[in-house]
């Protein structure tokens, strides 16, 4: 590849999508500032979010296996990417919260391991836990209780549980995930998640479940 000058973050993007490790490295390698800068979805959506966020969705997308992702994501971080995105502001998602909303929990576990934030705050103030939760991504809720994550936090525009997320996420998600969900459920129960704690409208998990929602109101009523 010829030499890199004044790459257009639109170029950056493709270079994701594309695999491009060598031409990532050189681009870094040439402009550093470039690790920070903020990327767009795609050329029809042209909002911008951090590299780290942006290695997410191409994971989400299957653009990118977690292994390819991870390598990246290692590219990045060797120029001088920030674990945590650029700004750690309230409501914003940092790369962490990216990934686990994203199913992409390999990459999540990476940044855990690269001291990504687990406590913060991002799309209606809920934190990591909060989305993986929703997502019934049990294998990284297992990883962040074990870190230390707020158990009972409640986020910011609902008032809601990771609990009641996750709950709430099972009745709503992939019927497919169910057994994931449920798991999760039970790890966040098992870990001290009131039950009992309401949301902003008054309601607990209790009055999310159905007749049907045996397994659920087996590990709500039993443990």
């Amino acid at each position: 590849m010829d030499s890199i000058r004044n790459i257009p973050d639109i170029l950056i993007r493709t270079l994701i999508d594309n695999k491009d490790f060598k031409g990532i490295e050189q681009a870094l390698t040439e402009n550093p500032e470039l690790a920070n800068e903020g990327i767009p979805y795609d050329e029809q959506n042209t909002t911008k979010a951090h590299p780290l966020h942006r290695i997410s969705d191409a994971v989400f997308t299957g653009k990118l296996n977690e292994v390819e992702a991870i390598e990246l994501a290692k590219i990045f971080l060797k120029h001088g990417a920030k674990i945590n995105g650029n700004e750690q502001i309230e409501k914003k998602d940092t790369p962490l919260i990216a990934a686990a909303s994203l199913h992409a929990d390999g990459l999540a576990f990476f940044y855990i391991d690269n001291g990504a934030d687990i406590h913060h705050a991002g799309t209606h103030g809920g934190t990591a836990l909060h989305w993986a939760a929703w997502c019934g991504r049990n294998k990284l809720v297992k990883r962040l209780i074990e870190e230390g994550a707020e158990i009972n936090k409640t986020c910011i525009d609902f008032k809601s549980t990771p609990l009641f997320w996750a709950v709430h996420g099972l009745k709503k998600g992939d019927k497919n995930d169910l057994q994931d969900h449920l798991e999760s459920v039970k790890l966040l129960i098992e870990a001290k998640g009131d039950k009992t704690i309401p949301n902003a409208e008054g309601k607990t998990v209790f009055d999310l479940t159905e007749e049907e929602d045996r397994e659920l109101k087996q590990l709500l009523d039993e443990i």
